[in-house]
């Protein structure tokens, strides 16, 4: 059978009030567009290892976070900058510094996709 017919049905059927339900839970599209946005901003690989250093590390400068993922500090800044947008990273002004860290959503975001929970490198480890 070719994939076009193992893709679809041969057969039109649909069970209405089953489909109903599900179109009633369905979130408003105002709703899906900023998850759609965040996914997007974790699809990159630069940005997907800078919040997953986030992750582990809390709050980082972006000289720090340069250094951590081996990358130009304007190449991060913007990478930051991106996901600042998509509503997963905050920052703050720390004197002459700039502090980046993950939202709660951000922090939520990068476990969902990276699949295993990133640890905290500032936890003390259990012996």
């Amino acid at each position: 059978m070719s994939e076009d017919k193992m893709d679809s049905c041969d057969l039109l059927c649909l069970d209405l009030p089953h489909a109903e339900r599900i179109r009633a839970r369905i979130p408003a599209r105002e709703r899906v567009e900023p998850a759609a946005a965040a996914a997007r901003a974790l699809g990159d690989p630069t940005r997907l290892t800078i919040a997953t250093a986030l992750h582990a590390g809390d709050e980082l400068c972006v000289c720090d976070m340069a250094w951590v993922v081996a990358l130009a500090q304007n190449l991060v800044s913007h990478h930051l900058r991106q996901l600042k947008i998509a509503g997963l990273v905050s920052s703050r002004r720390q004197g002459k510094l700039v502090m980046y860290a993950l939202t709660a959503r951000g922090r939520t975001l990068v476990d969902a996709v990276v699949a295993t929970p990133v640890p905290n490198t500032l936890e003390p480890e259990h012996v």
